[in-house]
């Protein structure tokens, strides 16, 4: 059936919580001091699913509305003690939601005007009355009730859905954060870990020659604060860094005596086998979707500004930013590790030698930027490391700097926060492998 045809019976059960289907009688109050009347309307009203009740004045007609649920009351104009006109006004005060219409026999519109605005009734029907005129005008009324009472039925349902929604809104909210921060939690922590195992990964590979070793770490470290302060995001800087970690790579082939050796005295046959590590690096990493960025940095980071590298001989800026920043750093760590020169050189004497290769060798902004960030500055009055054995480490202690083992492999990177898992870790290892670590820990307040 269609809605607009629904009866105002079933809208009225719907209104009253009568279960759907099931009418629901509505119970109309006659009021009139004449007990003639009250039969009369009694008769005209008995053709309909009514509750019919009467009272023979506006004192009993309250006792009425006071002690049962009326739907709409019918009143005489003219009674004696509380008129018409009274009771209606009273009844609107206490029970808005009860329909109300005036039966007046009289002339006197003044009156009856009167009633209407103090008792704001439905309708006004003078005496005598026609029978389907009152039955009318009573489904009227009744229709309206109901409809009034469904619509606030459907304001008190949507306002409990409105506030359930936002209930359930705000606890999606909730979840939605909690959630996204556990992800980013556990993505920092994947973070952490990748990056920990590129480490430990590139200390394995310097294991074959002590000289090397660290030497991929602080090419890494350099090479990062050089990217930040030549404007690069920390996303853009992230590749640069894992880039300087295993540039070297492709040395994992080449046999341990030319590792040893200074590359200032590679013959022409150790340097087309020293030569070609950069490619092979990259090959080594065709595999890993990821890294694919990194290993288009380590393929380049032996080309020179001047086009004089290898192994493409790229030039200016065709070499990736990322692949000139390395050759910087590379090039200075090695000068003082002895790499490249019979002799270790100082920190002073490296940036002099990388100096000269301003826009030959070298990119001339970012050299000019490296040696600005690794200018000397005044020694800072910062507390020194406090030096302990893991019998003294406690929670939230931060390293200083990088934990490795007495066969050179790094166990644990500085900045590392220590918690009871680690500590534990640690104390195990020692009693397996015999001996005694000696941790750096950072002073408490100093980050």
């Amino acid at each position: 059936m269609n809605d607009l045809a629904t009866p105002s019976s079933v809208i009225a059960s719907a209104a009253r919580g009568v279960p759907s289907g099931t009418p629901a009688p509505w119970t109309v109050l006659c009021v009139d001091d004449e007990p003639n009347i009250l039969s009369a309307l009694k008769r005209s009203l008995r053709t309909e699913n009514w509750r019919v009740l009467c009272a023979s004045g506006g004192a009993e007609a309250l006792d009425i509305l006071a002690g049962d649920n009326i739907d709409l009351v019918i009143s005489d104009m003219r009674m004696p003690g509380i008129d018409g006109a009274q009771l209606l006004e009273q009844v609107r005060q206490r029970w808005p939601g009860s329909i109300r219409i005036l039966l007046t026999g009289h002339a006197d519109m003044n009156e009856t005007v009167a009633a209407i605005n103090r008792g704001q009734i439905f309708r006004y029907l003078n005496k005598p009355w026609s029978d389907e005129e009152l039955r009318a005008t009573v489904n009227q009324g009744l229709d309206l009730l109901a409809l009034e009472r469904e619509k606030q039925r459907l304001e008190v349902l949507t306002r409990q859905q409105n506030a359930q929604l936002h209930d359930a809104n705000a606890l999606l909210e909730r979840r939605v954060e909690e959630r996204t921060a556990e992800l980013n939690h556990a993505h920092q922590k994947l973070k952490r870990s990748y990056l920990t195992s590129i480490k430990v990964f590139s200390g394995m590979l310097e294991l074959r020659e002590g000289r090397l070793a660290g030497h991929g770490r602080r090419v890494a470290d350099m090479a990062r604060k050089l990217a930040l302060a030549m404007g690069c995001s920390d996303d853009e800087a992230q590749p640069i860094f894992v880039a300087g970690l295993l540039h070297d790579i492709g040395l994992i082939g080449l046999p341990d005596t030319l590792l040893a050796k200074s590359a200032a005295r590679y013959t022409p046959q150790e340097i087309a086998q020293f030569h070609p590590h950069p490619v092979i690096g990259e090959q080594s990493l065709m595999a890993l979707e990821e890294l694919q960025p990194v290993a288009t940095l380590i393929r380049a980071h032996h080309e020179r500004f001047d086009g004089q590298g290898f192994p493409d001989k790229r030039a200016g800026s065709d070499i990736p930013l990322g692949a000139r920043i390395l050759a910087i750093v590379d090039t200075f760590d090695d000068l003082q590790n002895g790499h490249l020169v019979e002799t270790a050189l100082t920190v002073q004497e490296a940036r002099t030698v990388v100096r000269h290769g301003r826009g030959t060798q070298f990119d001339p902004e970012a050299l000019d930027v490296f040696l600005h960030i690794t200018e000397p500055e005044r020694p800072r009055a910062l507390r020194p490391d406090v030096v302990i054995t893991s019998a003294q480490l406690e929670p939230d202690m931060v390293l200083a700097k990088d934990l490795v083992s007495t066969t050179g492999v790094l166990m644990l990177t500085a900045g590392q926060t220590m918690n009871a898992l680690l500590i534990k870790r640690i104390r195990e290892f020692e009693l397996r492998e015999g001996g005694k670590l000696l941790l750096h820990i950072k002073p408490r307040g100093q980050g």
